[in-house]
């Protein structure tokens, strides 16, 4: 069962912007920190930023400044703002659910991942 489904990638230039999301089932997205990741081909998969419960929000030294993470309770979305983009930042862009049972115990949920291409 698919339970996170990216939307929003495309084919943009160096320096525009792209914003995805990421819709989830309410019994996951609010037993968990969310993230995106990113993996481009050839590549291992990388975090890219996350946004937990409590409303801390991490980013990759790669991305900080011009990305941002934002959790919409309303509809169990999280989205990512992606500015300034530039051609390194291609790659297949994956939401992540993180749930922690206890300590040393956690499930992890994943989409099929959305295209993003930056070239010009």
């Amino acid at each position: 069962q698919v339970q996170l489904v990216e939307s929003g990638g495309g084919l943009v230039q160096p320096g525009g912007s792209l914003r995805l999301s990421c819709a989830a089932s309410g019994s996951i997205f609010s037993r968990s920190t969310m993230g995106w990741y990113r993996q481009a081909p050839g590549k291992q998969r990388e975090l890219v930023a996350t946004a937990a419960l409590n409303g801390i929000t991490d980013y990759a030294d790669s991305v900080k400044g011009r990305f941002t993470i934002s959790r919409h309770n309303a509809n169990n979305t999280v989205s990512l703002q992606m500015n300034s983009l530039k051609p390194e930042d291609t790659a297949v862009y994956y939401c992540n659910a993180h749930r922690s049972w206890a300590v040393r115990t956690a499930s992890d949920y994943w989409g099929r991942g959305t295209q993003v291409s930056v070239s010009s």
